[in-house]
């Protein structure tokens, strides 16, 4: 579990996170949405350490990491699996170089081990038989599982995703999603998912904060979502007068997830 107790983030005299408190808990798939400008990004870089907070704190399973020496905070970033929005891998190294590569860094496995563990975690996301293709030679859908096999690569604790569905189709993106819960569910981690793609947020949203300004305006599950009658979440949920007209008509009717 990750705890958050009234986290502020300034730059300058900018105020960006304005006392936020919030939990995130293992074994569900928790999801962070907000418009452009929300503090959403900001949210997640001081969660995984890469922003010092101007003030609160953040604790890790009873261990408070805003307080942590940086020696301290490495042995928590070891436990922390990234997917980047882009998938970030490197273009010069295979798929299997790169789902290796926090082994190479992180690791004292042998090389066999390591490539037992690659193998292992491209089957789980079935990419079996791409070890040897480059990033240039398998579609966006694919770069993204080889993204979160190096993500779970070292078994981490807590996975961090940032819009793990950008520039996806809806039925590539629905794979990512149903992976990712499968994931967190399966290894019980504390998995929490930067996104603006409501599919997901109807689909596997088991804890939701969205952010409005800085604050935390709501924080509910993807069948409380529809209920709230906080109009700032209405007006974000339902922009489209579609959505909007369905929602009147539909009402709790609406079917979400699992």
């Amino acid at each position: 579990m990750i705890e958050v107790k009234d986290l502020k983030k300034s730059f300058d005299d900018k105020a960006i996170l304005k006392g936020i408190s919030t939990s995130f808990e293992a074994g569900k798939t928790n999801l962070i949405i907000g418009t452009s400008g929300s503090g959403k990004t900001v949210f997640v870089k001081c969660l995984v350490g890469l922003l010092t907070p101007t003030s609160g704190s953040i604790s890790y399973d009873g261990i408070e990491f805003t307080s942590l020496s940086q020696r301290e905070k490495k042995e928590i970033r070891t436990k922390i699996g990234m997917l980047f929005q882009g998938s970030a891998l490197f273009d010069s190294m295979t798929v299997e170089e790169n789902v290796m590569f926090p082994l190479n860094m992180f690791s004292k496995m042998t090389s066999k081990e390591k490539v037992e563990r690659v193998n292992f975690c491209l089957e789980r996301v079935n990419l079996v038989g791409a070890n040897k293709k480059y990033p240039a030679e398998i579609s966006g859908g694919m770069m993204k599982r080889v993204g979160i096999a190096r993500a779970i690569v070292l078994n981490p604790k807590y996975l961090f995703c940032d819009e793990p569905n950008s520039g996806l189709d809806p039925k590539t993106a629905l794979v990512i999603d149903e992976l990712l819960s499968d994931i967190t569910h399966e290894y019980n981690m504390t998995t929490i998912i930067n996104t603006h793609d409501m599919n997901s947020v109807m689909g596997m949203g088991e804890k939701i904060v969205f952010l409005h300004q800085g604050y935390k305006e709501w924080e509910g599950n993807r069948h409380e979502l529809l209920e709230s009658d906080n109009e700032t979440l209405y007006d974000f949920i339902f922009a489209s007068e579609f959505l909007k007209e369905l929602r009147k008509g539909a009402g709790k009717s609406i079917k979400l997830g699992k």
